[in-house]
């Protein structure tokens, strides 16, 4: 599972090909009778706004952590673990990232509010305009889908909040180890290389 993650987080055309293709699937679960290459070319096009934003949220954290994918990547991954880094650099990347991941959820209930609106207001136009089968289907997916957001906002809030108390923590321990050491100085600084955006 990690590894289709990292993959997935790797490679952004993925991502949009198997949202595309599920997303097409459920509609042809719900409407039987509607062609597939109509449906897969609908949901395309109405996939673009969602993959112009998947790009800008990206090239933001890229400028925000200065690193490149591979090193977004290994950031996420360290946040879904909750492993802190050794290395210094890492480190200043990675408190970047949490706090630009921090910053954006401030308008979270709003975004949900308006997803449980838009999906309401989907089975409520199918309900007038198609059969029972739909309606039903699009109920049920009115409720599951914001449900599972939520749950999965809420994993990530948390995880964000534990890398950085963790992270709080271990800048409060290497200020308070010259003390503790009677050695000058705030501690070696980290050698590793780090992937830095060109």
């Amino acid at each position: 599972m990690n590894r289709l993650h990292t993959f997935l987080t790797r490679n952004l055309w993925a991502q949009v090909a198997l949202s595309v293709l599920g997303a097409s699937a459920l509609v042809l679960l719900i409407s039987p009778g509607e062609s597939p290459t109509a449906v897969l070319i609908r949901v395309a096009f109405s996939s673009l706004g969602g993959v112009a934003v998947l790009l800008a949220v990206r090239r933001k954290e890229k400028r925000a952590t200065g690193t490149d994918t591979t090193g977004l990547v290994t950031l996420d991954g360290r946040i879904r673990s909750g492993d802190v880094p050794t290395d210094p650099a890492e480190r200043e990347a990675l408190r970047a990232l949490v706090a630009k991941r921090l910053h954006r959820t401030r308008n979270r209930p709003w975004a949900l509010a308006f997803l449980v609106l838009l999906f309401g207001g989907v089975t409520v136009l199918t309900a007038l305009t198609a059969g029972p089968r739909e309606t039903i289907g699009f109920g049920i997916l009115a409720v599951a889908f914001p449900v599972w957001i939520y749950f999965q906002g809420r994993k990530q809030l948390r995880r964000l909040h534990r890398m950085r108390e963790a992270l709080e923590g271990e800048a409060s321990a290497a200020e308070e180890q010259p003390y503790e050491t009677g050695l000058p100085g705030a501690g070696a600084r980290g050698q590793g290389a780090w992937p830095s955006s060109t």
